[in-house]
């Protein structure tokens, strides 16, 4: 056999050799049981491999029928098995008989009793794959889709119900599909021979299913639940048969629903196989299936059936019969093709009963029993824990061992778990409609920029708007009650998701009380508030509005879970249909704004958190962490208002309006939390306001009007607190809105192309921004609240300091607002438009239009001028000197661009100038920044302020005038070098000297009453007013004091630009009355005025005379100014006369300093002649009072200190004799020239002012020749001296005078210098005189000092040069040497070394003076007597003369006298005898010895050896007339000193040639040659013998040394006897 099956090469060769199957089929009928299984497992192969023949079926068949009768079991699968595989290979029975015999032998092995349990679940099972084969048949011989759209049982579930939905929106799409693919457009009835086989079969099994019997397939009964299993298998898996072919549509509609009635229509008391719950189960099934995949073909029996599954529901069946329905209706409901099939045939058909409806009320119904169930919140917990197990993807189960209570609960739960899921179901399946309908364009996305329009017209939307009106109100009832029993998370969660879908959709089908209710409704879960079940029903009717719940702030707020997720939902709703909300906006807004409060509620919680937890714990849960999502998640809300629709914006804007309008009407009734309430509530919608227009800025200017509106009405509501509520919100929008991109700082100055597209984007900015800005002027002049205003005034300060620089076009509203806030009364209001000013004046005239400077400058002028607060006034003055920095910037000119001025002709300027010449030379490089204001508009500008602050010159406020004097000044000295021609005499004659005179006019004429202070209280009864200083406490003080300010503002800029003024036209004019001004000034003003006067004359005439620039008629016209002002000041001596004098005096030494070079002989006369007036003035006037006390006037002090700055230049060297003749003048005078003159002085004195105005008016042309003739400088000044000396007894002046007279003189030059010496010299002398009179007083000791140290520069100027110089007459230094021999014979003979009367001098003192004396004589003997003088013999004759005087005064006193004499008088003698030894003697060190020193000391060896022989003989004859009494100390020391002194006297050959000596004795010393010579001693000789009997024995050892001396001089040391 297996060779024979080789050699056949394909099956089909094997198919046609009937042999071989032959063989097998004989092997079977043997019926013994190993044979037939192999037979049989063959044939298999066979038959799989197509290896048989079709006609050889019908034998097979009868095989295998006969082998399904052997009682053996593997045999019998065998059989099983090989009929599978036939009705799966190629010879699928094709006639009816066969397929009946082949059906037929596995019902027999299915019903038969003697089959094991194996076989029958095999012959179940080979049946349905049969039948199942059978009508794959009949699909592909009807050419019918192919593919199966269920597994024909129950659907299996998801872990949500949005999972259901899904999977079901997914298989009815699939299910379309398949029609449309398989063209399926009409039924037929003509079948083919397979599709009438499937219908012979269909019929059959349709009786079994009844309990009848099978005709065709010859069975008599069949267990109906097992057909039933597979007529619902063939009915969910074969919808293409019966919705195409009639016959099979007619077996459906005729006998299966008929069955499928008649085993619904049941009651309680079913029995038997019927009764039983899987039957139960799959009958439900089947007419689940024929209601979901034929309902549009069989409207009737759907509707019955749908209205029997209803009324099941309600029956009283089992509750497992109730849950198996409840699956049936809940699986309708979570497919949408399902559901939306049978509305639309059903409920929107007016003929057919609205079934879904009713379903879904069934639902709600079952929903609802829970409140009357016994163990209603066991239920709801086992509902949530079912919804809970479900999340996680478990299948919920009891325990084992439950009771039957909790079965009971636990199948209620389930119900009412199906029961939710079910409407669940819909709601979603809603959604998802709804989202098909915007897919395919029949609706508008809420996400959509475009209008909605105002009707749904496509069919799908059509539908779901018809849905959504029939079932909203039942669906919100029965999810609203379940949500607020529930407490689960994933139950919670689910229908939080439905009433987020259900909404959503209701808002994309603009279903407005639909989404109005469920919004309501969810808000109600949003936020648990205290008591709230007290306060109101249980359930509120979800179609009414939901009012703003009643929060106490003082309660605590607690969020649970529930409230969390309710207020997610409730974003995510917000979220999605924020574009169409439109007036629902209202209801989310409400709970936001309580949301709000809770979030900033301290007693805010959540309820996983015990509020009993400390806080600090509670700042690490989680409740932060929840409050922080939902703040930002209400934050992120209005953030996103930027993707709105922008007629959705505005919807959100009215809604926060409206809400925040009802809050306002009820915070005026509302007292207590509730008003706490209600301010929060509207403090939310503003904060959100701002949220929506801060996040809306690229199209803020259609909303702007109501945001702003709002915050306007805020501003002016009574309530305070709502007040700076709107304030605050207007400061913020107004800056956000101002900060945005539109607004870039200097916005007009973009490319100037003038195209359309710019134009247009100009007048929006324009638009724009005077929208922004003109609230603030509107909530200003609207309103008298000074509050209100304020706040105004405030923004506006916030928006120029932030946003300044970017305004443009709202200027002129800015500026008027401000100029009006100037006017008011309200010291506040003024200090903020100020301050709103000063942001603009200092940092934005830059941006401001050129057109608007002026009202900025008036505006600050306004400022200027108010009376409220005076600080605002003087710094509105400090911004008027910025605008005016500002607008100089435009001047590019200035003074060097006059060409035809003679500018040129000013002298070059050194390296060392100031900044104030610096500034006439004018860069030609422009300030980049310089503003856009033309030339002509500078100059208006610069006037325009110029005339604002000469006005504010005269106001009476006196800090305010000086204030603005001082700004106006310092503008022009700042800016002056950018002024032209034109301008500055503009300035000159309408700004400068205009405001001088009107300050002078004021100073003279204004009230001299003195002023009282402030108020400041009472004391016993008396009011006590504040203290004025007394400069300060009249207004005519106030006005000098202004005037002051004039002055040294003129005296600046004439510093500064004096050069190029006077060559301005008629400017010698302006100075003129300039001179006459400081003339009043100094003789009728005060001294501050005077000086200030002065100060202004000397500071222009020191700037420039120095460098050249100061013109010589200018110069003289300052001198003749002070000289008429001293002439005509006051004889009488005050403090202002005098510091007005004083400071012309140093004004006129410092002129001299600085304009020396231009000083000529007459100038310089006339310079002294007023130094000499103001002298004698001060003399005549002295304050005899300071003269007491030392003290020199303050004008002769000023007069001392400034003539050492007065030395003639080289030009004007003649005038050194008549200034120091001048000098000596102011110096005591001899007694006896002035005897004779008496009278004459007397008469002079009266006239001294007048003395300087004679010789000035014989000066032809006010100039003077060279030098004056001795007799005119004698004259100059000869009427003082009376006055000299009777004003100033105690010679104070001419104590001062001394030191500085000898300083100029030794500055001399050295012709003059020798003219005035002895001049000098006498007068010093004069003054050593007066030691006699005031031997306290100073000016005899200075008189030394200075005569000491001329006559010491004397000699040592000869002892340099080697004698005078040439041009110095012999008779002039005779005269001078005359003159010094005369005052120290006068001085030394009588007033050194003598006891004067004194009673102040201290032994300090008289010390000093004794030092004096020995330093005058010190020079005397060592410095003139000993150098190479050019005095005559006589003259030395004289000197050494007067020290020989001086020398005798001991010796020549009686020895009673001389123990009188005071031992400073004996000193001194002794020191003068020792100056005669000195000059007498001679030793080789001496290295000067000249022909004076020779004359000198052969004058003095003879006077010495005189004046010394009368000492020692006066010694003897005193000695023996004493007696045995003592000698005076004194003498005894004079006689030791002279004997010691001879012994150590050598004298010069020299001198020795004149002693009175024998001459062989002279010749015999000569020849000698002894070097130390002292043939003096010989003179002597014949004394000293006489004193060798002399009682003291130091004199007899003293001559006898002498003695030895004398013998070794005649050289007899050398003679002994013994030679």
């Amino acid at each position: 056999m297996e060779e024979e099956l080789r050699l056949l090469s394909s099956p089909s060769e094997i198919a046609h050799n009937e042999d071989i199957l032959r063989i097998f089929l004989m092997a079977c009928e043997v019926r013994t049981v190993k044979l037939s299984v192999i037979s049989l497992s063959c044939l298999q192969k066979l038959i799989s491999h197509d290896a048989v023949a079709p006609s050889a079926l019908k034998e097979i068949l009868a095989t295998l029928k006969n082998h399904a009768e052997m009682s053996d079991e593997s045999v019998q699968l065998k059989t099983l098995q090989t009929i599978l595989i036939i009705f799966q290979s190629r010879l699928h029975p094709e006639s009816e008989e066969n397929t009946a015999q082949a059906l037929g032998i596995c019902l027999r092995l299915l019903e038969s009793n003697r089959s094991s349990d194996s076989v029958r679940n095999t012959a179940a099972a080979t049946f349905r794959q049969a039948v199942a084969l059978i009508f794959d048949h009949v699909v592909c011989a009807e050419s019918l889709p192919t593919s199966k759209f269920g597994s024909g049982g129950q659907t299996s579930r998801t872990g949500t119900v949005t999972g259901d939905v899904s999977r079901g929106i997914n298989r009815s799409e699939s299910l379309e599909n398949e029609f449309v693919s398989g063209g399926l457009s009409l039924m037929r009835e003509t079948m083919s021979k397979a599709g009438k086989l499937g219908l012979r079969l269909l019929e059959d099994l349709t009786a079994l299913a009844a309990g009848g019997s099978a005709i065709w397939l010859r069975v008599n009964s069949l267990q109906r639940t097992f057909v039933l299993d597979i007529l619902e298998f063939i009915l969910s898996n074969y919808v293409a048969v019966f919705r195409t072919l009639i016959p099979y549509e007619q077996v459906l509609q005729h006998q299966i629903c008929s069955l499928l009635m008649t085993s619904i229509r049941t009651n309680s008391e079913l029995e038997g196989e019927a009764g039983e719950p899987y039957f139960r189960r799959l009958v439900l099934r089947s007419v689940a299936h024929i209601i979901r995949l034929y309902s549009s073909s069989l409207i009737t029996e759907c509707e019955v059936f749908l209205s029997m599954l209803v009324k099941v529901i309600f029956l009283d069946l089992p509750l497992w019969h109730r849950i198996l329905v409840l699956e049936i209706l809940r699986g309708f409901c979570v497919e949408a093709r399902t559901l939306r099939v049978l509305f639309q045939n059903f409920d929107m058909h007016p003929n057919n009963t609205n079934v879904v409806e009713g379903m879904i009320k069934a639902l709600a119904r079952v929903v609802s029993s829970v409140q009357v169930l016994e163990t209603s919140e066991e239920s709801l917990a086992a509902v949530a824990g079912m919804f809970s197990s479900k999340a996680k993807g478990i299948e919920w189960s009891l325990d084992n061992d439950a009771s039957n209570a909790a079965v009971l609960v636990a199948s209620e739960a389930h119900s009412i778990t199906l029961a939710v899921e079910g409407l669940l179901g819909v709601v979603f399946t809603v959604a998802t409609l709804t989202d098909e309908a915007v897919e395919v364009g029949e609706l508008e996305s809420p996400r959509c920029d475009n209008d909605p329009p105002a009707k749904c017209t496509g069919k799908t939307a059509a539908l779901c708007v018809s849905m959504v009106d029939s079932l909203w109100l039942t669906i919100l009832d029965a999810l609203s009650l379940i949500l607020s029993r529930s407490q689960g998370e994933a139950i919670v969660l689910e229908i939080l998701k439905g009433y987020q879908a259900f909404t959503q959709a209701c808002g994309v089908l603009r279903a407005v009380e639909p989404l109005n209710s469920f919004l309501a409704s969810l808000c109600k879960f949003t936020i648990n508030f205290p008591n709230e079940a007290e306060k109101r029903s249980a359930l509120q009717s979800p179609g009414s509005k939901r009012s703003e719940p009643l929060v106490d702030q003082r309660d605590s707020v607690i969020l649970t879970p529930k409230n969390v997720q309710a207020l997610r939902t409730l974003f995510n709703i917000a979220h999605r249909l924020h574009n169409v909300l439109g007036p629902s906006w209202v209801l989310v807004l409400e709970t936001l704004a309580a949301l709000d409060r809770a979030i900033h509620s301290p007693h805010a919680t959540t309820q996983e958190v015990s509020s009993a937890v400390p806080k600090l714990m509670r700042e690490s849960s989680g409740q932060y962490s929840d409050f922080n999502i939902l703040s930002s998640l209400n934050s992120q809300l209005f953030e996103s208002s930027a993707l709105m629709h922008l007629s959705a914006v505005k919807s959100l804007i009215s809604a926060l309006r409206q809400l925040s309008h009802q809050c306002v009407a009820a915070t005026a009734t509302a007292f207590g939390p509730s008003s706490s309430q209600k301010l929060g509530s509207i403090s939310f919608s503003v904060e959100r306001m701002i949220s929506i227009l801060v996040n809306n800025l690229h199209r803020v200017e259609p909303l702007w009007d109501e945001v702003v509106g709002h915050f306007l009405e805020l501003a002016e509501n009574s309530n305070q607190n709502l007040r700076n509520m709107g304030l605050d919100a207007l400061d913020q929008s107004i800056c956000a809105v101002l900060g945005s991109d539109q607004f870039q700082e200097n916005t007009p100055s973009r490319p100037y192309e003038k195209s359309q597209e710019m134009e247009t984007w100009l007048a929006e900015l324009r638009s724009l921004e005077c929208s922004v800005i003109s609230p603030l002027r509107v909530l200003y002049f609207s309103t008298q609240n000074i509050d209100v205003r304020a706040g105004s005034l405030k923004i506006l300060l916030h928006v120029l300091e932030r946003h300044g620089e970017k305004l443009h076009y709202s200027w002129p509203n800015i500026l008027e607002m401000l100029r009006s806030v100037a006017d008011v009364s309200e010291k506040d209001l003024v200090t903020l438009g100020f301050q709103n000013l000063r942001v603009i004046m200092n940092d934005g005239l830059a941006s401001i239009p050129a057109d608007c400077l002026h009202v900025c400058v008036d505006v600050t002028g306004a400022y200027s001028a108010q009376k409220t607060e005076l600080n605002i006034s003087l710094t509105a003055i400090g911004l008027l000197w910025t605008a005016t920095d500002f607008i100089a910037k435009g001047l590019v000119h200035g003074p060097v661009e006059e060409k035809e001025t003679d500018v040129h002709s000013i002298p070059n300027q050194t390296d060392g100038e100031n900044e104030e010449e610096q500034a006439l030379v004018i860069s030609d490089n422009v300030n980049d920044q310089t503003p856009l204001i033309n030339m002509v508009d500078s100059d208006k500008l610069l006037f325009s302020v110029f005339s604002l602050l000469q006005k504010l010159g005269a106001d009476e406020r006196p800090e305010v005038r000086n204030s603005a004097v001082r700004t106006l000044f310092q503008t022009l000295g700042s800016h002056g070098q950018k002024l032209s021609k034109s301008m500055w005499e503009d300035c000159l004659w309408n700004y400068v000297f205009p405001t001088l005179d009107r300050a002078s006019h004021m100073a003279a004429n204004s009230s001299k009453d003195e002023w009282h202070g402030k108020e400041l209280g009472t004391r016993g009864g008396k009011a006590v007013h504040m203290l004025i200083h007394h400069s300060r406490n009249t207004a005519q003080k106030q006005w000098d004091e202004t005037l002051v300010l004039v002055l040294g503002g003129v005296a600046r800029i004439f510093r500064s630009f004096f050069p190029f003024l006077r060559i301005l036209n008629n400017f010698w004019s302006g100075w003129e009355s300039l001179l006459l001004f400081v003339k009043n000034s100094i003789l009728n003003g005060s001294k501050e005025v005077a000086l200030a006067a002065i100060n202004c004359l000397q500071t222009t005439v020191l700037s420039h005379s120095l460098k050249g620039n100061l013109p010589k008629p200018y110069l003289n016209s300052v001198l003749d100014a002070y000289e008429f002002v001293l002439q005509k000041s006051p004889n009488y001596s005050e403090n202002a006369a005098s510091k007005v004098k004083q400071e012309i005096l140093h004004g006129l030494g410092e002129l001299y300093v600085q304009a020396q070079r231009m000083f000529d002989d007459s100038m310089y006369t006339q310079l002294l002649a007023i130094i000499d007036l103001a002298v004698k003035q001060a003399v005549i006037t002295t304050d005899h009072f300071e003269s007491e006390f030392g003290n020199v006037p303050p004008v002769l002090r000023t007069v001392l200190e400034i003539l050492p700055l007065l030395c003639p230049t080289e030009d004007i060297s003649s005038m050194w004799l008549i200034l120091l003749r001048e000098l000596l003048l102011y110096l005591p005078r001899s007694e006896s020239p002035l005897e004779n003159e008496e009278d004459e002085s007397e008469h002079t004195s009266d006239h001294i002012p007048d003395a300087h105005v004679k010789i000035k008016d014989d000066i032809p042309n006010g100039t003077m020749s060279i030098s004056l003739s001795k007799a005119e400088a004698t004259s100059l000044s000869s009427g003082s001296t009376t006055a000299l000396t009777e004003g100033i007894p105690s010679y104070l002046f001419a104590e001062k005078l001394v030191p500085v007279m000898v300083d100029l003189f030794l500055q001399a030059p050295e012709i003059e210098k020798h003219i005035i010496f002895p001049e000098l010299i006498q007068s010093l002398g004069r003054c050593m005189m007066t030691r006699r009179d005031n031997p306290d007083g100073a000016l005899w000791r200075l008189a030394v000092a200075g005569f000491n140290r001329i006559l010491v520069d004397d000699v040592s100027r000869l002892t340099i040069n080697g004698g005078p110089i040439s041009s110095i007459s012999k008779p002039a230094r005779t005269r001078i040497w005359k003159e010094v021999a005369d005052v120290y014979e006068i001085f030394f003979v009588g007033y050194c070394g003598r006891a004067l009367p004194s009673n102040s001098l201290s032994p300090v003192a008289q010390k000093d003076d004794e030092l004096l004396e020995m330093t005058i004589l010190n020079i005397l003997g060592d410095n003139i007597l000993k150098s190479p003088i050019d005095a005559p013999l006589d003259i030395l004759q004289r000197l050494v003369s007067t020290l020989d005087r001086c020398a005798s005064r001991t010796c020549s006193l009686p020895v009673e006298t001389v123990e009188l004499m005071p031992s400073h008088c004996s000193r001194f003698s002794l020191t003068c005898l020792q100056k005669l030894f000195t000059l007498s003697s001679y030793s080789k060190e001496t290295n000067h010895w000249n022909l004076t020193r020779s004359e000198v000391s052969k004058i003095s060896i003879m006077m010495l050896v005189t004046r010394c022989e009368y000492i020692l003989n006066r010694f003897l004859t005193d000695e023996n007339d004493l007696g045995e009494r003592p000698l005076p100390a004194a003498r005894l020391e004079e006689i030791i000193f002279v004997l010691q002194e001879l012994a150590r006297l050598i004298i010069h050959s020299d001198t020795a040639s004149i002693l009175p000596l024998h001459p062989h004795l002279k010749s015999g010393l000569a020849e000698e040659e002894i070097q130390d010579k002292r043939p003096h001693l010989l003179v002597l000789f014949p004394s000293f013998c006489e004193l060798v009997v002399s009682r003291e024995a130091r004199v007899r050892e003293l001559v006898q040394v002498l003695l030895r001396l004398i013998t070794r001089e005649l050289t007899l040391e050398k003679i002994s006897l013994a030679s």
